[in-house]
C-alpha cells in the first residue's frame, strides 16, 4: 500500500542566508576563493525516504524543470553509494550495489534564489541515507562527498551556522544572534556560473578576521553585477532596504531584510509589491536537519 504523505518519515533540508560575500581572489583551478558567513535559518525544503534492496535510487516527486542527471538529490544519493562502494571491504560491496531508495521531496525554496536549496537536498540526502542505510561514515567524508557536488553542500552537512572561507568548505562554527529574516524572491532564476564567470565581478576583496566582523563593514561583492544585469533584483533590493538593512544573498535572486521582532517583518512582508514571492524565517545556529537525525539515533539506541 502507498505511503501518504502523513505517514512519511520527514527530514528537513533548511535554507542558508549569505550575511556577506567577499571574494578575495582566484585559485589555479579557476575556482573562486572567498569568505562568506553562512546564516541557518528554520525554514526549507521536507525529504522523505523509503529505503529498499532495488539497487535503484528513485525520485517520487515530479520535478519537471530539473533534468535527472542534473537532479542534486539523484547525484548525491549515487555518489554517496560509490564513496562507500569504494570505502568497504570486498565481501559487503555487492551489500551497498542492492541499496536503494525511493525519495519524496516537498519543495518550499526557489531554484536560482542563491538560499541553497538544491545544495541543502543534497546534503539531507546525504545524511539520511548514510544513517537510513547503515553506512556509518564520518561528517568529514560526507563533506567531502558533498563537496564534489557544490561549494554550498558541506555547511548544511556541517549543519551549524559558519565562517567559511577556501571555496566555501572550510567552516569555522560560530554561534550567531537569532535575528529574524525577510526573504524576498523577486521572481527570476540567476545563474551562479553566469556570474562567477562575469569578468565584471569583483575578485579582490581583502580578507577580514571573523573578530572584525559586523554588517555594516562587509558586502556581498556580487550583488552589484547581479543588480546591473537583473533589475527585479535591483528593484527589490532597493524597496526592501528602506524599511530594514538589507542585502542580497549568495549569487542571488533573493535578498534578505534582517529584523530584530518578526511582527515588523510581517508588517513589512504585507506591503512587499505585486510579482514577488517570500518568507519569513528565524536564524538558527543548529540545523534542523542534525535535531532530526539526533532524535532518530537516540531513538534507535533505545531500542
Amino acid at each position: 500500500m502507498e505511503l501518504t504523505s502523513q505517514a512519511l518519515n520527514w527530514w528537513p533540508s533548511p535554507a542558508k542566508l549569505n550575511l556577506f560575500l567577499h571574494i578575495n581572489g582566484r585559485y589555479d583551478n579557476g575556482y573562486h576563493q572567498l569568505q562568506s558567513l553562512f546564516q541557518l535559518v528554520d525554514f526549507g525544503d521536507q525529504l522523505a525516504f523509503q529505503p529498499n534492496q532495488s539497487g535503484h535510487i528513485t525520485l517520487a516527486t515530479d520535478m519537471p524543470d530539473v533534468p535527472p542527471e542534473n537532479n542534486l538529490i539523484i547525484r548525491a544519493s549515487l555518489l554517496l553509494k560509490e564513496y562507500a562502494k569504494q570505502h568497504t571491504t570486498a565481501g559487503k560491496q555487492n551489500q551497498v550495489d542492492t541499496l536503494g531508495c525511493t525519495i519524496h521531496i516537498d519543495k518550499r525554496l526557489p531554484m536560482g534564489g542563491g538560499i541553497g536549496g538544491g545544495s541543502s537536498n543534497a546534503a539531507t540526502c546525504l545524511v539520511a541515507l548514510n544513517f537510513l542505510w547503515e553506512l556509518g561514515l564520518s561528517s568529514a567524508e560526507l563533506q567531502k562527498i558533498g563537496l564534489t557536488l557544490g561549494a554550498d553542500v558541506p555547511i548544511f552537512v556541517n549543519g551549524h551556522s559558519a565562517f567559511a572561507e577556501g571555496v566555501g568548505e572550510k567552516l569555522q562554527n560560530i554561534t550567531l544572534p537569532e535575528q529574524h529574516y525577510l526573504v524576498v524572491f523577486p521572481d527570476c532564476h540567476v545563474s551562479t556560473a553566469q556570474i562567477f564567470q562575469h569578468p565584471d565581478l569583483p575578485r579582490n576583496t581583502a580578507k577580514i578576521a571573523i573578530s572584525d566582523y559586523n554588517f555594516d563593514n562587509t558586502k556581498n561583492d556580487c550583488q552589484q553585477l547581479v543588480c546591473d544585469l537583473y533589475p527585479n533584483v535591483a528593484n527589490t533590493l532597493h524597496w526592501l532596504i528602506e524599511y530594514a538593512p538589507s542585502r542580497m544573498t549568495g549569487t542571488g535572486a533573493c535578498v534578505f531584510a534582517m529584523f530584530e521582532q518578526p511582527e515588523y517583518a510581517m508588517q513589512v512582508q504585507a506591503k512587499l509589491p505585486q510579482g514577488t514571492s517570500s518568507f519569513i524565517a528565524r536564524g538558527i545556529n543548529t540545523s534542523p536537519l542534525h535535531t532530526h537525525l539526533q532524535s532518530l539515533q537516540s531513538k534507535k539506541i533505545a531500542r
